[in-house]
Order: structure tokens, then sequence, then C-alpha cells
């Protein structure tokens, strides 16, 4: 899943909206465990934005390290006076 995805681009595959139209008498969850199952569900897309966030901040910082280092190795081949 892509962690950015607009919310009407989540609903595709595997994470589709699953509707059932089942009689109570078949359905056997309760609301109550149907909720829960949604709200895990929710938890899980969280949990993977936050860690594409931590990723690509991670990835921002060692890149502009990069850049700090080659600044600083120019600076003292060619000093200021």
């Amino acid at each position: 899943m892509n962690p950015y995805a607009k919310p009407s681009e989540k609903k595709v595959g595997a994470r589709r909206p699953k509707i059932s139209h089942w009689p109570s008498a078949v359905e056997t969850r309760t609301r109550h465990e149907r909720q829960a199952e949604k709200e895990a569900v929710a938890a899980e897309r969280r949990a993977i934005k936050k860690s594409a966030r931590r990723h690509l901040k991670r990835e921002l910082l060692a890149e502009m390290e990069g850049e700090i280092e080659e600044s600083s190795n120019i600076e003292a081949r060619n000093p200021k006076h």
C-alpha cells in the first residue's frame, strides 16, 4: 500500500471494503468486533505512514549531512580571505 495514497486510493486490492450481505443469524461478529477490526486496520495504516515519514526524514538528514560535508571540504580547499 502506498503510505501517501489519498483516501479514495486506499480502498483497492486486498484493502477494499468487504461488504457482506448476511442476515444477523449468519453473521456471528458483534458490532464491537467489527469496529475493533476496523480500528486495527486504521492503526496499521497509521503505523505504515509513521514508518514512511521516519524513513524519509532519515534519508533527508543523511542527504543534508552529505551536502554539509561536501561544502566544508570545498571551503577547506578554497579558504576565504
